[in-house]
């Protein structure tokens, strides 16, 4: 039992793989992370099995779907009594804990279990001075939450270590950073100062794809609040200052208005008083979106800080050949692309998890894979390489043999991922519900459309029609043309039809559509 590995999992909030510089996209530096992937390996179609936050976190943690989890949308909640991957190692001789970030629900229903240790932000909790809720009840912690966070980790780590050297442990340690408001730390806001490139799909008329894309409320140029964007919200009528962010006269915070004229609008930095002023729209879109990318990416440099004190302290107890350190983030992002901020969709931004593994007993140092994951296969692969049974209840599928093998898939391996957003028509975004298959070459989605009486979801706009999308991803890896209804695509249309149905057979999820 003392050879079992250690497992160390970071989660972060909304961290877009191309926000990591392993990844190769150029706009960021994060070498902190990056370790993990010259120590280890780096998965490029690592996919979420619904990209939203608490339906993302249940499924890693139970190992299940979440039409089986329960936890279907924002507005769900998780029954502390479900089993789930925590329970499984606590019983097979880990001890464990969870810190930072929980989003599953609060109070005695909806509590971690399966923890011997554990603190937790309430909802979404707050970049500064953030409250924790514990056993004992709940308090504040003076200081940036990323920060403490790790110390809370760091602290956790140590205890166990001190108490028996020989005891292998396993800890959730999840970030709220880099969610929404992307609120920095005070040491990172003199990065990133210049000019971020724009993605070329950011001014997209999204043409030639299901409506679905074109009613979404996510986009950069018109959506984000001044808060967002670290600016003096001043007083005044929606016609003079921009609309609320919701229907409801509670949600104070407005959207910085995108007017045709702009030569009268006036925008004020809310810490050092600078003024914007703009000539055009597209210079004021111009200017969200690198207000938007800066804020982002400083909030993120505070979690690679954080990464490399995990590792320092693994490195200085001696534990780094002992202990598999993952990074993922609950779910991908826009960042610009589309004109987009924001996921939920199964667009390949959003669709996409990072995913990096270091554990130099078993993965070779700077190995890559282009296998297919799914967010519910991490929990069975930590119990493989505990030594324990994989229960029943588990849908995943470990990728131990994976990372053993320099990340070549096994005979057999799954070909597709699947996804499902449930939360039809939701009060900030308005993404449609759908659901659809990706494999290597070719995404299928299907837009229902319904509410299906699911808590946070709404019945549909004005628009009720069901729309199918298809993608040839090696061809148009940009997502810019369904291809559904092209002669040359029927015979794809018709497998990739069949591969979906097959899916959600076999992890019991009810098809909307109609079938022949």
């Amino acid at each position: 039992m003392s050879q079992r590995p250690n497992i160390v999992f970071i989660l972060a909030d909304d961290h877009a793989s191309k926000a990591i510089s392993c990844y190769g996209a150029g706009i960021n530096h994060t070498p902190n992370i990056d370790r993990l992937a010259q120590e280890g390996m780096k998965f490029n179609h690592c996919y979420v099995t619904n990209s939203i936050c608490t339906p993302s976190r249940a499924a890693i943690l139970t190992g299940m779907h979440n039409h089986v989890n329960g936890v279907l949308t924002l507005d769900s909640k998780l029954n502390t009594h479900l089993p789930n991957v925590a329970k499984v190692l606590r019983t097979g001789g880990y001890t464990t804990a969870m810190i930072g970030k929980w989003h599953l629900g609060e109070g005695k229903a909806h509590e971690p279990s399966g923890f011997d240790y554990w603190s937790v932000v309430p909802d979404q909790g707050d970049y500064w001075d953030p409250s924790f809720i514990e056993p004992s009840g709940q308090h504040t912690e003076r200081g940036y939450a990323t920060d403490i966070i790790t110390d809370k980790s760091l602290a956790w780590m140590e205890t166990v270590h001190a108490r028996d050297k020989t005891q292998p442990f396993f800890l959730m340690c999840h970030h709220k950073a880099p969610h929404r408001s992307w609120e920095s730390h005070p040491r990172h806001k003199h990065l990133y100062t210049d000019k971020i490139r724009v993605p070329e799909t950011f001014g997209d008329d999204y043409r030639n794809r299901a409506k679905a894309a074109g009613l979404a409320k996510m986009r950069v140029a018109e959506d984000l609040t001044y808060f967002d964007l670290g600016l003096v919200q001043p007083e005044g009528s929606a016609e003079l200052i921009g609309e609320r962010l919701g229907d409801s006269p509670a949600h104070a915070d407005r959207k910085v208005p995108a007017p045709n004229d702009v030569t009268n609008l006036r925008l004020i930095d809310k810490e050092d008083g600078t003024i914007f002023r703009f000539k055009t729209a597209d210079e004021l879109a111009a200017f969200k979106f690198q207000r938007y990318m800066q804020r982002y990416l400083r909030t993120i440099q505070a979690i690679d800080d954080s990464v490399g004190r995990v590792l320092e302290y693994l490195d200085t107890k001696g534990l780094s050949e002992s202990t598999m350190v993952i990074y993922s983030s609950d779910q991908g992002f826009f960042l610009g692309e589309h004109g987009w901020f924001d996921k939920r969709f199964m667009y390949e931004e959003s669709f996409q998890m990072p995913l990096l593994v270091r554990y130099p007993k078993a993965v070779a140092p700077g190995s890559t894979s282009d296998a297919i994951l799914c967010n519910v296969d991490f929990a069975p692969t930590w119990l493989e390489f505990a030594g324990l049974r994989i229960p029943s209840f588990m849908q995943g599928v470990s990728f131990r043999d994976i990372l053993n093998n320099g990340g070549r898939e096994p005979p057999g391996w799954q070909s597709v991922a699947y996804h499902r957003y449930w939360m039809n028509n939701d009060w900030m975004h308005h993404v449609l519900a759908h659901y659809g298959i990706r494999d290597q070459q070719y995404k299928l989605i299907y837009w229902y459309n319904e509410a299906l009486g699911v808590e946070g979801a709404r019945p549909g706009t004005e628009f009720q029609d069901k729309e199918w999308e298809l993608f040839d991803c090696v061809k148009d890896p940009l997502e810019l043309f369904n291809v559904y209804g092209e002669p040359e695509y029927q015979s794809v249309v018709e497998k990739m039809k069949w591969l979906l149905e097959a899916k959600m057979a076999e992890i019991g999820d009810e098809p909307v559509h109609s079938r022949k």
